[in-house]
């Protein structure tokens, strides 16, 4: 559950924000936290299933600390929250949320170091997050997609409450070869949160 979320300038989801969670706190890339990705997206696991560059050299990490990061929270498209543990301590992983449409959907992805994984802080991390960008971002919905077979992620999604809505194909570019992706949804009532919007769900067949 989200435990307190601190705003970092005058305009939600505009300037950088922290959030804290029981374990965990979220806060924004820095310089300062370069050497922590490119150390951490040496694992061939997060080159293999997430579109960061490989090989992953340090300009490929500090373009995403100093530029990619901040350019997204400036432009209101793309908020990057580094994963740490709230009393201090090495970075464990990345959550993003990233804007898809003016109407109100948002794209959810994340990585999680290689040692961090298996404890349940990446569900911790992304249900944060999804209850933020609910609640100050206005999203009137959440998708998650991640390539066929990652099913590292797909658990990660449904233990945040994500719903397995089906599989696309050739929906996603990663490292120049068109995959197939599974997809899923959140929405704010899924979370026991009010939309901006009236929901009118189709009647089934």
């Amino acid at each position: 559950m989200l435990a307190s979320a601190r705003r970092g300038g005058k305009n939600p989801g505009m300037e950088p924000i922290t959030l804290t969670t029981e374990r965990l706190l979220l806060r924004t890339f820095t310089p300062e936290d370069t050497k922590s990705v490119h150390q951490a997206c040496q694992d061939p696991d997060i080159q293999r299933w997430t579109t960061v560059p490989s090989p992953y050299e340090w300009q490929h990490a500090a373009e995403f600390t100093e530029q990619t990061v901040p350019d997204g929270w400036r432009n209101s498209t793309m908020c990057t929250f580094a994963v740490l543990p709230r009393e201090g301590g090495p970075l464990m992983g990345s959550v993003a949320v990233t804007m898809r449409t003016f109407s109100g959907t948002w794209e959810i992805g994340f990585w999680t170091g290689k040692e961090h994984r298996g404890r349940g802080v990446m569900a911790e991390s992304v249900t944060a997050v999804s209850h933020w960008a609910f609640m100050r971002l206005g999203a009137t919905r959440l998708e998650w997609r991640a390539e066929v077979g990652n099913t590292a992620s797909r658990a990660v999604a449904q233990k945040a409450g994500f719903r397995m809505e089906g599989e696309l194909r050739a929906a996603l570019l990663n490292k120049d070869t068109l995959r197939d992706v599974w997809v899923g949804g959140l929405l704010p009532s899924d979370l026991g949160l009010a939309s901006n919007h009236a929901y009118l769900p189709a009647r089934s067949s």
